[in-house]
């Protein structure tokens, strides 16, 4: 008897023990109802309660938790049915806001997303469906923030993962991507080939003005370089002819300083014609006037031999 009470007592005691402390593990939190109305929550960590009277109506999750909304049907504006996957991302910020304020907030979560989908969709033709995945994300994320305020739920965000158009739109589709690619690809073509006679033109244009520019620049040259060889002629002529007018008048002022007289000139002038008679065909025609002189030759000869000696 006496050991069957004492298990009765552990028994107890554990009883006990189990309905009063309660461990609650991080991020997760417990509502607490006491005679059935509510108390407080439960805190990570140990909590006490008092038995019987005191009792844990639910725990919430505070992580950020996600809900896949079946694949809905819905119709758009241009009257084609498309099939849309989407994923919902939310946490619970207000646990007593979660228990008192609706039955089940991840049910009500994907009816108000399938109604907004229904809404939004309908509003938008397929090619904007197709194409506005991030504009039907925001527009659900929106009318969830605003009817799950009140059940202490935030939606963190809204992602479209799929969607599907009929199978005969999907071909539709397809066929007009090819014709959509051909088009591209003949135009690309065109457009090369266009580029490739423009810069071949253009090359050739180049070409020829450089070959004008070069011809034109060789005539200018060879003309300028002939310019100046007939300058540097003309410069040589005329340095040559200034020499020998500085050589002429350089030997007119010997003459002259040497003080020849006009018997002297006259000398030289008979020497000069002796020279010239000196040849088998000329003939010379020696003046009247001349021939006076030729009688004071020798004495001329005399006083220059005389000037030769005193130069000597």
């Amino acid at each position: 008897m006496g050991i069957a009470v004492t298990i009765i007592i552990v028994i107890i005691v554990v009883v006990f023990v189990a309905l009063t402390v309660k461990i609650v593990p991080q991020q997760r939190v417990g509502v607490v109802e006491r005679l059935g109305r509510f108390n407080r929550l439960l805190t990570p960590g140990i909590n006490i309660l008092i038995p019987i009277i005191d009792q844990v109506r639910t725990y919430h999750d505070l992580r950020i938790q996600q809900a896949n909304v079946p694949p809905q049907t819905v119709i758009t504006k241009d009257n084609v049915q498309v099939q849309i996957d989407t994923i919902i991302f939310y946490q619970v910020t207000g646990p007593e806001q979660a228990t008192y304020g609706i039955t089940d907030y991840v049910y009500g979560v994907r009816n108000i997303s399938t109604a907004t989908m229904r809404q939004i969709i309908g509003k938008m033709e397929l090619d904007e469906t197709l194409s506005g995945r991030e504009k039907i994300s925001t527009d659900i994320r929106i009318a969830l923030d605003e009817a799950t305020e009140k059940w202490g739920v935030r939606i963190e965000r809204v992602e479209v993962i799929d969607i599907k158009p009929p199978l005969d739109i999907q071909e539709a589709m397809d066929k007009q991507m090819k014709a959509e690619r051909s088009k591209r690809a003949i135009v690309l073509e065109a457009e090369a080939a266009k580029q490739d006679m423009i810069l071949r033109a253009e090359g050739d244009k180049q070409s020829k003005i450089l070959k004008a520019e070069g011809d034109k620049e060789a005539r200018i040259r060879e003309a300028e370089g002939l310019r100046q060889a007939q300058e540097l002629e003309a410069l040589g002529q005329a340095k040559a002819i200034q020499a020998v007018a500085e050589a002429e008048k350089t030997r007119i002022e010997l003459i002259r300083t040497a003080g020849l007289d006009d018997k002297v000139l006259t000398y030289r002038s008979l020497e000069a014609l002796t020279d010239i008679s000196n040849g088998p065909a000329n003939k010379v025609f020696i003046p009247t006037k001349a021939l006076e002189t030729l009688g004071s030759i020798g004495a001329i000869g005399e006083m220059l031999k005389g000037d030769k000696k005193e130069q000597g």
